[in-house]
């Protein structure tokens, strides 16, 4: 499925950490490259990435949670699915990445398989403090009945 992404990773002392990431690998179970992000400055702590599609972001949350961050508490993930009203905020705890519930958001799922074919879905985080939404329908559990997508 065609869903246009940008993904931000923000780390302090992660030039190492990143520099795999920031060229093509056949290896992993996402296809992308991070660009570095360093805007009027000479050192930068923070990197980009467009995904074109769900399936090749698939496993980009579980590889980035792998790595030895050199200041794991510094790592934010910022994601904007092209469905999104905003970024969402992901950041290491207890050793994984989760994602940071902001202030007048949601994140909905639809209904529907996951499998091979059809990459788990990464749902909608719409704000909520714009006006009516148009919510997908969801399982029952809400929210929690989905696994990560990324």
């Amino acid at each position: 499925m065609s869903r246009i992404a940008e993904v931000i990773v923000l780390a302090q002392y992660a030039d190492e950490v990143m520099e795999p990431l920031t060229r093509p690998d056949d290896t992993r179970t996402w296809q992308g490259v991070f660009h570095e992000l360093r805007a009027g400055g000479n050192w930068g702590f923070g990197w980009g990435a467009e995904f074109t599609s769900m399936r090749t972001r698939s496993g980009l949350l579980k590889h980035l949670e792998s790595l030895p961050w050199p200041q794991p508490e510094t790592v934010q993930v910022l994601i904007h699915d092209e469905e999104d009203d905003c970024f969402g905020l992901w950041m290491i705890h207890d050793g994984g990445l989760v994602e940071i519930p902001l202030p007048r958001t949601r994140r909905a799922y639809w209904q529907g398989p996951h499998n091979e074919k059809y990459p788990p879905d990464p749902g909608i985080l719409n704000r909520t403090d714009c006006g009516p939404v148009d919510w997908p329908e969801e399982t029952e559990g809400g929210d929690q009945s989905r696994p990560p997508a990324w």
